[in-house]
């Protein structure tokens, strides 16, 4: 992943300096508001067979959670497949799974559940590379 710097030079232009302001305020955290809020992200690593993944991912893993879904609770699931970097290598993060519930209290009874046992159970299987499952937030 790669971010974005501003120069020095850059950061003495009005623009630039509203940018940043902008930049400031959507950083800070802010309180839950209704909707969907709460997120379970699994980061995957770069696997050591991509193919392999991919077959698995998409013939086992995506509809072993799509039969526990109703029973987890979640209310989204976005599945994202990143893109080499502009230097043509793979990126250090192969997929990403963003998890939603629109409170705590329901992200927490839906990690609980057996179905979510099972799927993260899964997780081994077939992320080779490793993985990394974080929980948080929505703060914008």
């Amino acid at each position: 992943m790669h971010r974005a710097l501003l120069s020095v030079a850059a950061l003495a232009a009005p623009a630039a300096l509203g940018a940043l302001a902008l930049l400031a305020a959507c950083a800070r955290p802010q309180p839950a508001a209704p909707g969907v809020q709460w997120a379970v992200i699994v980061l995957y690593n770069q696997p050591k067979d991509t193919a392999a993944f991919e077959k698995y991912y998409a013939e086992k893993h995506v509809p072993l959670f799509a039969a526990h879904a109703q029973e987890i609770g979640v209310t989204r699931a976005e599945l994202v497949k990143f893109a080499p970097g502009t230097d043509g290598k793979p990126a250090a993060i192969y997929r990403e799974a963003d998890l939603r519930w629109d409170t705590k209290e329901a992200m927490e009874k839906g990690l609980a559940t057996p179905g979510f046992k099972a799927v993260s159970g899964d997780l081994p299987t077939f992320a080779t590379g490793g993985f990394t499952v974080l929980t948080g937030v929505k703060t914008n």
